[in-house]
């Protein structure tokens, strides 16, 4: 959660900064501020509770001139979305500013103490405790910041990431992380910027450092680029390039991040199965499994964790193993494996799945899983995220940069990928048959172009969701391999359009939900023509005979649920393995349409962030 954006260099900050903070917005938009040291030595502070446009009106002409300046975005966790508790915070002599993303668990104790010292802290959050006793530890001692940061940290319980300025060091950014990214960009120009991810720096450099946990930065325009651990361990940094462009963080035309994003499929699914599939010899690679086949080969279970969409991903993963690899399946939130005391074998695996790689709960279970001796598999999006780096190998989704909050392309990057793994397993293993592996094959490569067919129907699913848009309650049902999407369905109507909806087995409806259907409950069925197909059909039966309002999701063709339902949705036909990628697009497209009728903000869904880094 919370955006951080940091600038040191030759040119004014604050426009870097409010640019920054502007791509940063999708984590977080309860309040946001910036702090700058002027050219007259000042430590010049503003912050508002709204958006980074309410910062920018409260600021008005009076723009910062300085050439260091941080910024800050926030979702709040201690204390409630004001002014006050905007970072960024002061110490109590406005010397020092702070902003940080996290929670430091100990900080009621810290600042009992600070203010038995006398320090006089304002707001009610857990993050200027951190300015404060930053300024404690200088006070008592000859430290300078850069180790006065270090010795704080020491003292400190939780997650963090943070960057201070010190007016009387106005040359000098310092910047820290434990269990929360941060990124530095290096400037050709000698200028530095800090980020919580790439999408603010990619426009000004390509060449980032990611600090890794307990680690200190001092980024100085004379002195370079110096990393310490907080017990003082010298870090030699490691510069990567990043592959982002900036045209992949811009709407491009589109209404909302989150349409870009539903019609990026066909490419981003291409993307994700690219040089994975060779039709010609017929066979899958993936090397972060094949340099690891003795795990695989050996699992006598595959544990899977993800949280919210990732979560949806891996129960489909669940289907897809068990059918494929016949290796037994079970999917955990990582919020709840943590805390669980959970049974974790050496001949596990255990696939992390997380669109940014940050997760703050998924992580926390990979380091429990990695603790017990499984082998630890990741799939996730960023390239260098936390998660890439925690686990034994991995694959990337290459979805590129997902910036609506509500997860779409990376969903269906994750299950294509996810699906990869099973198939490639289970062909190694010989454990599914080698006339549908090269079936399996050719329908994979082929689904992005069955996808673009989806999404020809995007204006279909606008005259529907105009009717559906009023209801307050939904119902998703699926069989199978629909079953997660209904999950999934549900979750992006709840997210974005703020409409209370269920996703249930469609054989579970009769055992509790049945009884909330009236004329004013949609009732969504996916219901392609798989192997539970006449099953569905009844299920759909018994949903009409109550008077719900019926929408199918069928396959082209289909004459049955089509004329049951008010309304229906064709997909193109696959196998049923493959179909929750073709499924789960109108459904993406319905939630996106009707959150729109209803006047909510599609991007930025209220109490939401994009990234959970904090539990």
């Amino acid at each position: 959660m919370c955006g951080i954006v940091a600038y040191v260099g030759s040119r004014p900050a604050y426009p870097i900064v409010i640019d920054g903070l502007k791509r940063l917005e999708y984590r977080g938009y309860d309040s946001a501020g910036i702090a700058t040291i002027e050219f007259d030595g000042s430590l010049l502070l503003k912050k508002k509770k709204g958006k980074v446009a309410d910062l920018i009106s409260y600021v008005g002409n009076s723009e910062p001139q300085g050439t260091i300046g941080i910024g800050h975005t926030r979702w709040a966790t201690h204390g409630p979305p004001n002014d006050i508790n905007a970072h960024p915070h002061r110490g109590s002599t406005d010397r020092l500013a702070i902003i940080h993303n996290g929670i430091i668990e100990n900080f009621s104790a810290i600042r009992e103490t600070l203010t038995c010292r006398g320090h006089n802290l304002l707001s009610e959050t857990d993050s200027e405790v951190l300015a404060h006793l930053i300024e404690e530890v200088m006070s008592g001692s000859s430290l300078n910041l850069f180790d006065a940061v270090r010795a704080a940290l020491s003292q400190v319980v939780g997650a963090y990431a943070l960057v201070v300025i010190d007016k009387e060091n106005p040359s000098s950014l310092i910047a820290a992380r434990k269990s929360s990214p941060l990124v530095i960009g290096i400037g050709e120009d000698g200028s530095y910027y800090i980020a919580s991810d790439a999408t603010p720096i990619v426009s000004h450099t390509k060449n980032v450092v990611y600090l890794e946990d307990e680690e200190v930065a001092l980024l100085d325009l004379n002195e370079g680029l110096r990393i310490r651990t907080i017990s003082n361990d010298i870090i030699s940094p490691e510069v990567h390039a990043l592959e982002m462009e900036i045209e992949s963080i811009e709407k491009g035309g589109y209404e909302h991040f989150m349409l870009k994003e539903i019609f990026e499929q066909p490419q981003s699914i291409r993307d994700s199965i690219r040089g994975r599939i060779n039709l010609q010899q017929g066979e899958l690679k993936m090397s972060g499994i094949d340099d690891h086949w003795g795990k695989w080969s050996n699992a006598s279970r595959i544990l899977i964790l993800g949280c919210g969409t990732s979560w949806h991903a891996g129960l489909v993963a669940e289907y897809l193993f068990e059918e494929f690899a016949r290796i037994p399946v079970e999917v955990e939130y990582a919020s709840e494996f943590r805390y669980r005391n959970p049974i974790i074998r050496e001949d596990d695996v255990v696939i992390a799945i997380s669109q940014s790689g940050e997760t703050a709960d998924t992580l926390a279970a990979i380091k429990s899983a990695k603790a017990a001796g499984a082998h630890v598999f990741g799939v996730c999006n960023v390239v260098g995220s936390s998660i890439a780096r925690e686990t034994d190998s991995g694959a990337y989704t290459h979805a590129g940069p997902e910036i609506g909050v509500a997860s779409t392309k990376a969903f269906t990057s994750q299950v294509a990928v996810l699906t990869i793994i099973a198939l490639h397993v289970g062909h190694r293993k010989g454990t599914i048959a080698p006339e549908r592996f090269t079936r399996l094959l050719a329908e994979l490569n082929n689904i992005p172009e069955l996808v673009e067919k989806v999404l020809e129907q995007a204006g279909r699913i606008d005259s529907i969701a105009e009717q559906f848009s009023r209801a307050e309650n939904a119902l998703y049902l699926g069989r199978g391999y629909q079953f997660p999407i209904a999950l999934e369905g549900a979750l992006k109507l709840k997210e974005i359009s703020y409409i209370h909806a269920e996703g249930y087995p469609a054989a579970e409806m009769k055992h509790g939900p049945i009884a909330l259907i009236d004329d004013d409950m949609p009732v969504i069925f996916i219901a392609p023509m798989d192997d539970v197909y006449e099953k569905v059909v009844s299920n759909v039966q018994e949903v009409k005979a109550r008077g719900g309002k019926l929408l199918g999701i069928v396959t082209e063709g289909d004459k049955e649920v089509a004329s049951l339902a008010d309304h229906a949705i064709e997909i193109p036909r696959c196998d049923d393995a493959l179909a929750p990628l073709l499924s789960v697009v109108p459904l993406q497209l319905l939630s996106y349409r009707m959150a729109v009728l209803r006047d909510c903000n599609v991007d930025q869904p209220r109490n939401l962030a994009k990234s959970v880094t904090v539990e």
